[in-house]
């Protein structure tokens, strides 16, 4: 379960469906002015979903997901099967990840100059926030493609060896759909934000699909993650972030 959890939560590469419209095209200006992206704001935050992992093999996890995080600081997970016993633990923060499998025994305790020098990816902790809390995946900037497409902005973005395609919603500035690609073909990863719940006044994706495919080890893995918010809160004050090897 180990890699599967994983390389899902770590792995970005989203494809965003079709369109037949035609696109209108922004200038600069035209951008800065009508596109407004929604960055989720808080201090600290904890939630619980429910989590449904299917691996390449048909085989089916399913359990319970609970989430702390202090904004731009750390964000912490804990998956438990169905038994009820504890599978993982992990905790992200602006300088490593580090996981505990406590059921087949593969941690992981890497910086993230020593996860993409194994599995090819440059990560940080500002894309896993933007991708729970369905922000964009990168800062908007003059040398991206924004279109508009109906209720949608399209916005491609390339950073080194990675390619980001968005789809925005124009009433929330949150996104709905994103594929992040790896141009040398180490990994990729569909997400999906089908509805949106309201925060403290702010949008915040309650249900979230993603679909990965990825290498480790030589060996392509591919799998789907399923995740339901049942129940979130934000706070000034501090919460705890237990973990140890």
């Amino acid at each position: 379960m180990n890699r599967v959890f994983l390389g899902s939560f770590l792995l970005l590469l989203l494809v965003a469906s079709g369109c037949a419209k035609k696109p209108n095209l922004y200038v600069s200006d035209e951008v800065m002015q009508e596109f407004e992206p929604a960055y989720f704001d808080f201090n600290y935050l904890s939630a619980k979903a429910r989590i449904v992992i299917e691996d390449q093999n048909g085989k089916t996890t399913r359990g319970s997901l609970n989430i702390r995080a202090k904004k731009d600081s750390v964000i912490w997970f804990s998956v438990t099967p169905g038994l009820g016993i504890e599978a993982l633990r992990g905790m992200i923060t602006a300088d490593k990840i580090r996981v505990k499998d406590r059921i087949n025994g593969e941690d992981v305790n890497m910086s993230y100059a020593e996860f993409e020098d194994r599995f090819g990816l440059n990560l940080s902790l500002s894309i896993f926030q933007n991708l729970l809390y369905a922000n964009i995946p990168q800062e908007f900037s003059y040398r991206d493609r924004l279109l508009r497409i109906g209720k949608f902005f399209e916005l491609t973005q390339t950073r080194g060896i990675i390619r980001y395609h968005t789809k925005i919603g124009t009433t929330h500035g949150k996104v709905e759909e994103l594929s992040v690609t790896s141009m040398d073909d180490k990994g990729a990863l569909l997400a999906n934000y089908p509805t949106f719940q309201d925060v403290n006044t702010q949008p915040f994706p309650n249900a979230s699909l993603f679909k990965t495919s990825f290498y480790i080890d030589g060996q392509i893995q591919n799998s789907i993650i399923h995740i339901d918010i049942s129940s979130i809160s934000v706070t000034d004050t501090p919460i705890s972030f237990p973990f140890q090897f």
